[in-house]
């Protein structure tokens, strides 16, 4: 932690906040929702040592960086500026950049736009952007008649908003032990249709857990509380928005080298990239370098198995070779 830098900036319109360590080629890190940064926090130190200049930033409308409360303004070209922004204004060509969750999908629309800028990209859990000829909002609305279903939660601006707001905690602890391999996510599909998200998800037991200490939920809880969900719900409320413009990308494969690390009970491939997705990314890559499989971690896999997590991203860095 002692190396840490915390910085902020004026990119594409937002006030941006990242944390930066170390010097060499640039690794920047991309999270999801309800992430931050502080995600990948046992990444950081140890990639830096290896001798890379890592950036971790705070996306669109979570933790320290502002978002619009539209959710027009969540579209993919508007996080490919976003990202392209940053990398000017970091003064870097091109980076390797790693991925979780609408973080994997940043970097993913990134190389469709400006493969010149994406030296590798290394995927956490979620293998690529599944197409299917019903919109994901249209998808989540159906299923949402028969059992509960987060995405159509989300989808419309209000209750989730004021339900996560008034109850950071409580949500933040349930949703990363749902998430993890402590329980087995789909469950919560078990909840009839109408159930909020915090009474969808499970008990848990007491923090701390083996992975998640009490001061590291309270960091997420402190800056949710301060932010509130909307920008991190905005992302869902544009996968119709983004679903259309990643038509374009129909009958072309991603272009850059593509690494891949999943975890054996990871909700995600498990429920949303239909059968057996691995033996799939040939099909959306051009070229597959890698992919690793890590045992006994779910979603959270970056702070379930940091150690594992960590030495595969450093391999596959190794692999990568030398970029600006």
């Amino acid at each position: 932690m002692a190396g840490w830098t915390h910085r902020y900036a004026r990119i594409n319109g937002l006030d941006v906040h990242y944390v930066e360590q170390g010097e060499g080629p640039l690794v920047v890190l991309l999270h999801g929702f309800p992430h931050l940064w502080f995600s990948w926090r046992h990444q950081i130190g140890p990639i830096a040592d290896a001798g890379f200049r890592v950036v971790a930033p705070d996306m669109r409308g979570m933790g320290g960086t502002s978002g619009p409360d539209d959710h027009r303004q969540y579209g993919v070209e508007h996080i490919v500026g976003d990202v392209t922004g940053l990398l000017d204004h970091l003064g870097a060509e091109r980076a390797v950049f790693s991925g979780l969750d609408f973080g994997l999908f940043a970097a993913y629309d990134l190389a469709y736009h400006h493969p010149e800028r994406v030296a590798a990209i290394i995927g956490l859990e979620n293998p690529f952007f599944t197409p299917s000829d019903e919109s994901p909002l249209t998808l989540a609305a159906r299923q949402a008649k028969r059992h509960f279903n987060h995405i159509h939660y989300f989808a419309e601006p209000g209750a989730a908003d004021r339900d996560l707001g008034a109850a950071p905690r409580e949500f933040l602890r349930k949703v990363f032990y749902a998430l993890s391999s402590d329980y087995h996510y789909l469950d919560v599909w078990r909840k009839p249709p109408g159930t909020t998200y915090i009474d969808a998800l499970p008990d848990t037991p007491p923090v701390p857990w083996n992975w998640l200490t009490d001061l590291e939920l309270e960091f997420y809880v402190d800056a949710y509380s301060r932010s509130g969900f909307t920008g991190g719900l905005n992302w869902y409320r544009a996968m119709d928005l983004s679903w259309e413009h990643r038509k374009a990308y129909k009958g072309r494969k991603n272009p850059v080298p593509f690494y891949f690390i999943g975890s054996e009970q990871d909700a995600d491939l498990e429920g949303w990239h239909g059968d057996d997705p691995l033996s799939r990314l040939h099909e959306h890559y051009e070229d597959v370098r890698d992919v690793r499989m890590l045992k006994n971690a779910g979603h959270m896999m970056q702070m379930e198995k940091p150690e594992e997590t960590t030495a595969t991203m450093l391999e596959f860095l190794a692999r990568s070779g030398g970029w600006a």
